[in-house]
């Protein structure tokens, strides 16, 4: 087999490893928060070697919980985080130059492992700046803490918190994913001439990636009644017969207490189609099982009196909402039906 990379792999690692440059100039990861009283949002750009944002309007709110004031003097990572960048940097480059496949798996193990040891850093922080409460503050919930998520969403209190990579992150990732693809391209194209690469070398790999992916999957999140609120007319939502969420390919989910709220928060022009990945509905017969939109059948009754007056019905089949129907006083409809008819 020969143990030198192509050409043109060289070339792509080449572009991977220099590409990391953009993380000295662009966010690496970022936090949202949401709530009623900041609808457009507060965010935290975590950088290298420091923080922008929102940051002192969010110690000032967290200051009433009792969380300890967010600085740059609070992450030492911030002073080494830079040479670690530029020895990856390093490292890539010397993989181009050699063509050494065994320098190009190092160079992805490497990564994995710097990935893992990143986000367990930011963990082990997000506990003690989540857990490490002031007694005096003048906001006290028992038992409560306020950990911010790893990865993804989470309810704290009446703020929602997104937690994903910012710009100069997604570039690492992609980074790492060329320099993957490279491997595997290799490997494959020598797969029939190689009897010594085993399975494992490829299988590892393979599985890191598919976890990483199905974690950032966007999926609905069960209702929290009594403590969620509907996003667009701010009611609590109470009933679990008739909630219904927008979920955004960012992870985003926007809780509704009725149809009507979401149909018109769709119609607001608020997200664009192009920017939702489902859009779900409560059964009406099982509490948080939930059902896409364009599948359910929907039974309109003015007898239901759903929250918001939509008085409308979601079933799991056409069936199921004909057997609902039996007494013939209301009508049946799709999903289009009703967002074309609601004013």
């Amino acid at each position: 087999m020969n143990n030198k990379l192509s050409v043109a792999s060289r070339i792509l690692v080449a572009f991977a490893s220099g590409a990391l440059i953009a993380v000295f100039f662009l966010p690496a990861w970022r936090i949202d928060l949401f709530a009623p009283q900041y609808p457009e949002g507060l965010t935290m750009n975590i950088w290298i070697n420091g923080l922008t944002g929102d940051v002192d309007i969010i110690n000032g709110l967290n200051h009433y919980i009792g969380m300890e004031h967010i600085t740059v003097n609070m992450f030492p990572e911030f002073k080494y985080l830079p040479y670690v960048v530029g020895f990856f940097m390093l490292l890539g480059m010397i993989v181009a130059i050699t063509g050494n496949r065994k320098f190009l798996l190092a160079y992805i193990g490497l990564t994995v492992l710097g990935g893992i040891l990143a986000m367990w850093d930011f963990y082990q922080w997000g506990y003690k700046y989540g857990h490490n409460l002031d007694p005096k503050a003048p906001i006290q919930v028992p038992g409560m803490s306020y950990q911010p998520p790893l990865i993804g969403h989470k309810r704290l209190l009446n703020f929602d918190s997104y937690s994903f990579p910012d710009v100069g992150g997604w570039i690492v990732i992609g980074a790492g994913c060329l320099a993957f693809g490279v491997w595997f391209a290799e490997w494959y194209k020598n797969r029939k001439t190689s009897k010594k690469l085993k399975t494992t070398t490829f299988a590892a790999p393979v599985i890191i990636l598919c976890l990483f992916f199905s974690s950032c999957s966007a999926k609905p999140e069960p209702f929290k009644y009594g403590q969620d609120n509907c996003h667009f007319c701010k009611m609590g939502i109470m009933d679990p017969k008739y909630g219904c969420e927008v979920v955004t390919k960012k992870s985003k989910v926007y809780k509704f207490d009725d149809l009507v709220c979401m149909i018109n928060f769709l119609k607001s022009g608020t997200l664009e189609e192009k920017e939702i990945a489902q859009k779900v509905v409560i059964n009406f017969e099982k509490e948080n099982d939930f059902l896409d939109v364009y599948k359910a059948t929907f039974w309109v009754n003015p007898q239901l009196r759903s929250p918001m007056g939509s008085n409308a019905a979601a079933f799991a089949t056409k069936e199921a909402a004909e057997k609902a129907n039996s007494t013939k006083e209301g009508t049946l409809h799709t999903w289009d039906e009703l967002y074309k008819n609601q004013q």
